[in-house]
């Protein structure tokens, strides 16, 4: 789920009690907060408290909480110690907010070293208590390739339930890294936006998907077609969430949580007011205008 902020970058709870509302009302078994498109290592403590808060209050199902080590205003950097110290008291303050699991962003200095990467998933397992989902994050976006190796470590370990993916546009890494997990028997989490029906094919169990912070409906259109082996109905759903994907999953490719923001206000989600993401690329003349041209033209084909 995105996290509406106001021009200054200040959380628009209003706002966000509102979207979580409709949210909670939408064909989705869970949420996960703290996570990239809701900004939740640049969030300070005191608002992932607020934030997960909101969205626990609302939400019957599983709330999984992003953690990692924070990056937002007064964050320090830390040595490999220090990030797994940060990740699990962030961890912690996830459980004592009612989170039911806790998704772990990649140490990006770790890459390399992946008995330090196992020790990490296994503390935060051990200290907060919930179970853990590993989470490939690819390196535009902070993260490092997971090798299938790794992968199949983590979702091993006891607990661990699955990963997420979100490899970005490698198809093949994508591939084996849901082999991988299937190997384990854990869950492989899709959160490739534009692979989305693709990684549906290859294995994945489940979605854990930016896209969804705002065109939830078509996402889970797509997720329920492919599991009731309806061909035709997948296809068709697929191919128009990937047009809708193309032009908010492009580069630069942290400019796509300001867009899903952009579809939210279109869909009636959030305010205009409380659309803002200081946190990345400022937006590129007719960007906007290329993403609410979609979101008609999509709309004019469900009508």
């Amino acid at each position: 789920m995105a996290t509406p902020m106001d021009e200054g970058g200040v959380v628009a709870y209003g706002a966000l009690r509102d979207y979580a509302e409709r949210m909670a009302a939408a064909p989705v078994g869970g949420v996960a907060v703290w996570a990239h498109t809701g900004r939740g290592l640049y969030l300070p403590a005191e608002d992932r408290r607020r934030v997960l808060a909101v969205w626990r209050e609302a939400v019957a199902g599983p709330v999984v909480a992003g953690v990692g080590v924070p990056r937002g205003e007064g964050a320090v950097r830390v040595d490999g110690a220090g990030a797994v110290a940060a990740t699990v008291e962030m961890a912690v303050r996830a459980a004592d907010g009612g989170a039911d699991a806790v998704m772990v962003y990649p140490v990006a200095a770790f890459a390399g070293d992946e008995d330090a990467a196992v020790a990490l998933h296994e503390r935060v397992a051990a200290e907060s208590g919930l179970p853990v989902v590993g989470f490939l994050l690819h390196g535009e976006a902070g993260g490092y390739p997971y090798p299938p190796g790794l992968v199949e470590r983590l979702t091993g370990l006891p607990g661990t339930v699955g990963v997420k993916l979100a490899t970005l546009d490698r198809a093949m890494a994508c591939q084996d890294a849901i082999a991988a997990a299937r190997r384990s028997g854990a869950l492989a989490i899709t959160g490739e936006d534009r692979m989305f029906g693709p990684s549906l094919m290859w294995g994945a169990d489940s979605a854990l998907v930016g896209i969804a912070a705002a065109r939830v409906g078509l996402t889970a259109a797509v997720l329920d077609a492919w599991r009731a082996g309806d061909m035709a109905r997948f296809v068709r759903t697929s191919g128009r969430l990937d047009r809708f994907a193309r032009v908010t999953f492009t580069a630069p490719m942290e400019g796509y949580v300001r867009r899903m923001l952009w579809a939210a206000v279109w869909e009636g989600l959030i305010p205009e007011e409380a659309a803002h993401d200081p946190y990345g690329p400022p937006p590129a003349p007719g960007e906007r205008a290329a993403v609410v041209e979609c979101l008609e033209e999509l709309a004019r084909e469900e009508d």
